[in-house]
């Protein structure tokens, strides 16, 4: 095992946020593990058994405790389960993670058929996605379901920014980083299933406000770096660290890992405590439907937490995932970094801190 894994530190986590489960959780992951059974996207036991332990009932049902029908909660849930195989098949380890012009193939044909699930496919994954998409048809207005399938673009387009980079062996600067993680994390259609899970149907006047819009953007990333500290140690032991906050921030600054980490646990800071001000800020004149998403937002980052502290995902180290216990979790009381204003060195989030939002 890398010497590194025993020697970093990770600090915890500033979350002052709610937390919640939806009380059908249990139930959920049952239904979800029978369809991973019968979609035949997993090509392998161990594929299956893997993402099964990613537990994405629990962790979609923590972003949506208060959705009032469990077929909405499981069709979103679904998608996070399927999102996370297809990840680790298609996107980060397997075979295509370093060939962008084979990758970039294979996602076309499955951006195409999470649009129109009259497209066909060889790949397993495209059967799968199709089924899910049709459960979206099935409850959610046009508008809802639009809106997943361009952040499912969105989240695909950053994909394939990052095999690029794993294909030229090139380590991005911060900046790019930044604006690649909130693209490739797959934040943008997972906060898009709020929609779908709830029920709520934003109106555009006000899903497409720049402040609304920065709200989500900070959620996603918030998630996304805190998901690179939940991975960092199972990475660092099979020595899979190429494109994180923390490899970044070692190559752009000049850092030894335990610095990076600290640094990277700092700038997460900010952007939550900006996420804080501006969302207090915008809720008082937020309809009741802008209020459940923007509530969701809240609820996803804390669950993500939750999820990501505990989950086989990050925490199994084995060849097989193992159960985790599910123990307290303690917090950080304080964020480790108080100064307002952007990031230093990132303008491609400066924009959320302006206050004419």
């Amino acid at each position: 095992m890398d010497h590194r894994v025993t020697e970093v530190e990770l600090p915890p986590l500033f979350c002052p946020l709610e937390s919640a489960v939806h009380p059908q959780v249990r139930r959920v992951e049952q239904r979800a593990e029978e369809w991973i059974h019968a979609s035949g996207m997993c090509a392998t036991e161990r594929e299956k058994a893997w993402v099964i332990a990613t537990h994405s009932g629990d962790f979609f049902s923590r972003f949506a405790p208060e959705a009032e029908d469990d077929d909405r909660l499981l069709a979103a849930a679904l998608w996070v389960y399927w999102g996370f195989a297809f990840d680790d098949a298609r996107c980060d380890t397997g075979p295509l993670s370093n060939r962008p012009a084979q990758f970039n193939a294979l996602a076309g044909q499955v951006q195409r058929a999470c649009e129109a699930v009259s497209a066909v496919g060889e790949d397993p994954y495209i059967g799968a996605l199709q089924d899910i998409v049709r459960r979206f048809r099935s409850f959610a207005p046009p508008t809802q379901v639009r809106r997943f399938t361009d952040a499912h673009r969105s989240w695909l387009s950053g994909v394939a920014w990052q095999v690029g980079n794993q294909a030229a062996g090139r380590m991005p600067g911060l900046d790019d980083f930044l604006a690649m993680r909130l693209l490739s994390s797959g934040g943008e259609p997972t906060f898009a299933l709020l929609e779908l899970a709830t029920g709520a149907e934003v109106p555009d006047r006000e899903m497409h406000r720049p402040a609304v819009r920065a709200l989500t953007e900070m959620a996603i990333l918030v998630a996304a770096l805190d998901n690179d500290r939940h991975s960092l140690v199972k990475e660092l032991s099979r020595d899979h660290t190429d494109q994180n906050l923390y490899t970044v921030l070692m190559a752009e600054r000049s850092l030894p890992l335990q610095d990076a980490v600290l640094a990277g646990n700092a700038l997460r800071d900010r952007v939550l405590q900006r996420f804080l001000r501006l969302y207090d800020r915008v809720r008082p004149t937020a309809s009741a439907d802008l209020r459940t998403y923007l509530q969701g937002l809240r609820y996803g980052i804390r669950g993500n937490n939750e999820w990501g502290l505990r989950v086989p995902r990050y925490l199994s180290l084995g060849h097989w995932p193992d159960e985790m216990e599910y123990g307290a979790l303690t917090y950080a009381t304080e964020p480790s970094d108080t100064r307002p204003g952007p990031i230093e060195g990132a303008p491609t989030i400066a924009w959320w801190w302006d206050e004419a939002l």
